[in-house]
């Protein structure tokens, strides 16, 4: 029987391909679950396979190995947090702008405190070149938040700036991690206008050279 063409709509092609990125996807989630809670060297293909409902081997048809897995996961939320933070400030300035990348971190920080976990405790599992590109989008990520700074502080040097940046988000970043350990006492939508407040007043905060 004829296929149908992908010009007709969602045929078999279409499908199949969605199927698949939805596959692969599913692995991403349990491998940032697993890695999270058990470590990299202590999970195996199998493992991933079975959280996300298919056997180990068939992991190979999405996945080159364990390694590629993470460097897949840690790549991919690289760059959605640079992506998504170029979105943020696109039409913002100053304050403005400053707010709404806030907001945009603590969302991502609180919706992923696994991938965050698997970050700091598996970044030199990665390969050379998935770390170095790692690398690269984080610094450009940064770059933005000084760019933003730059604008609302624009007689502090670049590194008090980017030393700001990088205290926000060890703020940010663990405190998700806090909010799982006390039984989700402090909800989420609590604990979100608290860590925007906070970082606010930090970032705001003026420096020796503008007191």
């Amino acid at each position: 029987m004829t296929e149908f063409s992908q010009t007709t709509g969602q045929g078999p092609a279409t499908q199949r391909s969605q199927a698949k990125e939805s596959r692969r996807q599913a692995l991403l989630a349990a491998a940032a679950a697993l890695f999270a809670a058990e470590g990299f060297h202590r999970v195996s293909l199998e493992d991933l396979g079975s959280s996300a409902g298919v056997s180990g081997p068939a992991v190979y048809r999405h996945f080159s190995g364990k390694q590629a897995v993470l460097g897949a996961l840690l790549l991919s939320v690289s760059q959605n947090l640079l992506d998504g933070g170029r979105r943020v400030v696109a039409d913002a300035d100053g304050t403005a702008a400053l707010d709404r990348l806030v907001a945009f971190h603590v969302d991502f920080a609180l919706r992923n405190p696994d991938v965050i976990r698997v970050q700091d405790q598996d970044f030199s599992n990665l390969a050379a070149a998935d770390q170095s590109e790692v690398r690269s989008l984080q610094r450009s990520y940064v770059e933005l938040w000084v760019q933003v700074l730059a604008g609302i502080h624009p007689d502090t040097e670049l590194a008090e700036l980017r030393m700001r940046a990088h205290a926000t988000f060890g703020l940010i970043n663990s405190t998700p991690h806090s909010v799982r350990a006390q039984g989700h006492r402090i909800a989420a939508r609590r604990a979100g206008p608290l860590l925007q407040a906070m970082a606010m007043a930090a970032l705001l905060a003026a420096a020796d050279s503008e007191a």
